[in-house]
């Protein structure tokens, strides 16, 4: 494929049918009201000079270079801020605006370097391209008198370049920032011939707010903001379209190459879940996947104390095969199993867990979902019929009150929080529900109306006290209940009992009862109410309840079935839908069908051929303790990293090292491999084809960029061991394989690679019902008939905190690093956060004697790490916070095996934790010298 070049149509589409005819230079064109005279020219196939106008932003009319006559009307207006009128006849090309259109070039050019030929962006500037279509041939003012182009160059950020001797100040950047970022930290400085553009002042773009989402560099026109990476490469000459594989929002990108060189990830207009838009990830955080850490060669080794051992795809294949046999015959078919990755695609994840279940022989397949949104699937299918959001993520612009709950969207899926800021920006109402104050309580032209600050592990006795709210005040939608709900009576009873109440709660929750009321009157109130939550919502003992919880308030209100509204999970892998999709659970086939049904396995059986187990497998908690009892004896491991993520890591590791034959497929030599016996590399996004499915349920296709470094496709290495156990699998493409899984999934069974390459992406259910995906889900009934309310009794948590340890801990991500950091730690997006901290608040850390920057010791009942302390008033009193990005800080060795009751997720948020100041260690004394001198704090604080 060539370099993919998008159409720019100057100004954005604007809604409504089209309705308003005029005439172009003849042509004739009918667009919908509103439209500007730039896109009615653009949309008829004449393209209007312009730099400052672009169609992802609003139009501007600083340039004057897209001036026109107009019949009838006085003077060259600009055509980007012009619109159409019925009847309306348009001049583009008049000896009039053409003479106004070189004028104006001269006067950039003037004051512009005459470097071209030497410039990285020759041949992809804005500039140089205007400068011809205007005809200009000469510049009459010269270059002696006053000018920019000593302008100091600021080279501060990893990954692009601001050379303000370029810039022609058409603002652009300074509007994406805002418009389509929502940071604002881009701004027009001075007036006249001293305007500039500014980070801030006297700040690089490094210390200003910029979060290098790169919305700034892909709108500016010239050289001005430019990646390093086309600097040191060169200019792309090749596009491939493909799909990020960071978080679960599932961006589209123009993979942009030269030769077989990736240069620069640009984001794809026509991104169902972007739209053009990306953040530091996925811009630029790609350099992992060439790092020299790569894992290339597989490895075996007889004991983990061993040194690795090269060996050909053959042999390493062999062993695994080999070895997975005899621990079956000698301890049975369910001493093996496996954990698939949410960072593969579904394709890859598909044959796993059918290695698994046709190979291995049992159904002891898990996945990372465990640990992060099985409550989701649990809690949505109980109360809605299916295991999935509700909504694509466009909808957000159609809600007028939308409530955030355990979820830091700015820094886990920043893409999405950029489009629900221009929904706040425009009007809506945003309840904030979370112990800590996110970035989105308070920030550029975004305020939270109620921040409901609840204490950890209370979430449920929050939801239902909002609940209460609505059912005693008489806010019930009872047209929706009535029509499309079952099971209200019982619920409506139990949630409102008095001990449900604002009041009877706020002692528990620590959320002001006006407050609770205030924000669940809003909510009931709003014509639509919507609901976007993350891993603080399930990763809670009660993480299932407190799913259906939401889906009860929800369907209360009538909040369910069009634009604007629903229940909606952030996910936070890049295709944690489609593993859970996919079939990953020991409970259920693909497309979430029990094991035990005999109609669903007989289909499976007869396309696989063999018998599928009718009891399910086990869990991944279940693995671990089975290990260390001795029947469980052998795991594959697909791209994950449990021996940072998981929780406990000394129950982990100990299960680990209790294991005959642990196999690791990855890029790199991660946590885990130190307790691997087989180590198989894996392949990078950018070498896989196939398809991620997103949080909005959207299937995207993954093309390959390059070949694998590795020399074989991940999908082939799983077939070829399942061969070599004698099951045969064989497939010569992944298409072959998604044509499988849309044999015997029910949601799938349109979908095609064929369809996707046609259309883009679609979102599932994709059938006969709905041949180009369904957007959104429940319209006119639920999946399972009617919507189930059921009963969410608050049950408080078995871990709490004690005079030992008075804390409690909760974590979560920060928008630079990305999971375990395996893949983020590799790129430059160290320069924003090269370690993980403790976030205390000054109280707590005033009675321990502790100052930012301390090192500190963080101890829990089940284990205790070393980290910098930061003193922060983001949480409150009592309440602690760190990431877990680093596995030198190995946050996990404090968190506890807690759970929840239906799904055995972990309870990441709530673990009741001591902080003191550290002892420095004898090998780095001068970490911290107050050590010493206050002993005293050391010892634990009763």
């Amino acid at each position: 494929m060539t370099l993919l070049k998008e159409p720019d149509f100057g100004t954005p589409e604007r809604p409504g049918p089209a309705t308003v005819s005029v005439e172009v230079d003849g042509m004739p064109v009918t667009v919908p009201e509103g439209t500007s005279v730039m896109r009615a020219a653009a949309l008829a196939g004449i393209d209007i000079p312009k730099l400052c106008a672009t169609d992802s932003l609003e139009p501007f009319g600083s340039c004057r270079l897209c001036v026109v006559e107009i019949d009838g009307r006085r003077g060259t207006p600009a055509s980007c801020t012009t619109p159409v009128a019925a009847g309306m006849s348009v001049r583009t090309q008049t000896p009039k605006v053409e003479k106004l259109r070189q004028g104006v070039m001269e006067l950039y050019i003037s004051d512009h370097p005459l470097d071209c030929l030497t410039c990285p962006a020759n041949g992809d500037c804005e500039l140089q391209d205007m400068a011809g279509v205007v005809g200009l041939r000469q510049v009459r003012y010269g270059y002696e008198g006053e000018n920019h182009l000593d302008a100091e160059k600021d080279t501060s950020n990893p990954y692009f370049d601001f050379d303000a001797s370029k810039c022609i100040a058409c603002s652009r950047c300074v509007r994406a920032c805002g418009e389509v970022q929502g940071t604002f930290a881009l701004t027009i400085e001075g007036r006249g011939f001293d305007s500039k553009v500014s980070a801030g002042a006297g700040e690089t773009f490094m210390e200003s707010e910029c979060v290098s989402c790169g919305a700034c560099v892909q709108a500016c026109p010239t050289s001005t903001l430019q990646e390093k990476s086309v600097v040191e490469l060169g200019m792309p000459t090749r596009s491939v379209i493909t799909t990020c594989a960071y978080c679960g929002v599932g961006c589209s990108f123009k993979a942009e190459l030269r030769g077989d060189e990736l240069v620069r990830m640009v984001p794809h207009k026509d991104g169902g879940a972007n739209e053009g838009h990306s953040c530091v990830k996925g811009r630029f955080a790609f350099g992992y996947a060439s790092h020299p850490d790569r894992m290339l060669k597989p490895m075996v080794r007889e004991k983990i104390t061993d040194p690795w051992r090269e060996v050909e795809w053959d042999e390493a294949i062999g062993t695994v095969a080999r070895r997975m046999r005899e621990l079956q015959q000698q301890y049975g078919s369910g001493a093996i199993g496996a954990i698939t990755s949410s960072r593969c695609t579904n394709e890859e994840v598909y044959v796993v867990q059918k290695m698994v279940r046709a190979a291995f022989g049992n159904n002891n397949v898990d996945t990372c979902a465990r640990v992060c949104h099985s409550p989701t699937g649990y809690g949505l299918k109980q109360t809605f019929g299916e295991s999935a959001g509700t909504q694509d993520f466009r909808s957000v612009a159609e809600a007028d009150v939308i409530m955030v709950i355990g979820a830091n969207p700015t820094d886990g899926h920043p893409v999405f929080a950029s489009r629900m800021k221009r929904r706040l920006r425009e009007g809506a109402k945003l309840i904030v529900v979370d112990p800590r104050r996110i970035d989105l309580v308070r920030s550029p032209h975004v305020q939270a109306e109620h921040h409901l600050q609840l204490r950890p592990s209370t979430n449920v006795a929050v939801v239902n006290a909002m609940a209460h709210v609505v059912v005693t005040e008489g806010l019930v939608d009872r047209a929706f209940v009535d029509e499309r709900c079952e099971d209200f009576d019982g619920w409506e009873e139990f949630i409102a009992r008095p001990e449900n109440s604002p009041e009877a709660t706020e002692e528990l929750t620590g959320v002001p009862a006006e407050e609770l009321r205030a924000a669940a009157r809003l909510y009931a109130q709003a014509p639509n109410g919507a609901i976007y939550y993350g891993l603080g919502v399930t990763e809670h003992s009660q993480g299932s309840t407190m799913v259906m919880g939401m889906a009860n308030l929800a369907m209360a209100c009538g909040n369910i079935g069009r634009d604007g509204v629903g229940v909606n999970p952030l996910r936070g892998q890049n295709n944690v839908q489609g593993s859970c999709d996919m079939g990953s659970f020991p409970h259920e086939l693909p497309g979430y069908r029990h094991v035990s049904d005999d109609a669903v396995r007989t289909v499976f059986e007869n396309l696989w051929g063999g018998t599928i187990l009718a009891e399910p497998g086990l869990r991944i908690p279940n693995m671990f303790d089975a290990a260390i009892d001795g029947t469980f004896r052998g795991l594959f491991v697909h791209g994950e990293d449990i021996a940072q993520s998981d929780p406990n890591l000394k129950h982990v590791t100990a299960a680990l090292e209790a294991m005959e034959l642990v196999v690791v497929q990855d890029l790199f030599l991660n946590e885990t491999a130190k307790f691997a016996h087989v180590f198989l590399p894996g392949a990078s996004f950018l070498e896989k084809d196939g398809t991620f499915t997103n949080a909005e349920r959207r299937i995207n296709r993954v093309r390959a960029v390059m070949k694998p470094k590795t020399g074989k496709h991940e999908w082939q290495i799983v077939s070829e061991i399942a061969t070599a156990m004698g099951h045969p699998m064989s497939y010569g493409h992944p298409s072959e394989i998604m044509d499988e899984i849309a044999q015997v999934t029910p949601t799938f069974t349109g979908v095609s690679f064929q369809l996707l390459d046609k259309l883009g992406s679609v979102q599932w259910p994709c059938n006969e019902e709905a041949p180009e995906g369904t957007p959104i889900m429940h319209v006119d009934e639920f999946v399972r008939g009617k919507g189930r309310f059921v009963v969410t009794t608050f049950v408080p948590t078995a871990e709490r905190s004690t005079r030992r340890f008075p804390l409690i801990l909760t974590t979560g991500r920060i928008l630079s690093q990305y999971n375990v950091g395996a893949q983020t730690r590799r790129t430059g997006n160290v320069a924003w956060h090269p370690e993980d901290v403790l976030e205390l608040h000054p109280h707590d850390a005033e009675v321990r004697g502790i100052v930012d920057g301390d090192m500190v010791t963080l101890a829990s009942r089940v284990g205790e790490t070393r980290l910098k302390a930061e003193i922060s008033d983001r949480m409150p009193p009592g309440v602690v916070y760190t990431t877990f990005h680093h596995p030198v800080t190995g946050a996990n060795v404090v968190t506890t095996e807690n759970s929840d009751w239906a799904t055995n997720c972990p309870e990441y948020k709530v673990t009741a934790v001591q902080v003191g100041l550290a002892r420095p260690r004898r090998d780095d004394g001068a970490e911290n010298d107050r050590g010493r001198e206050r002993d005293e704090l050391l010892t634990v604080v009763d």
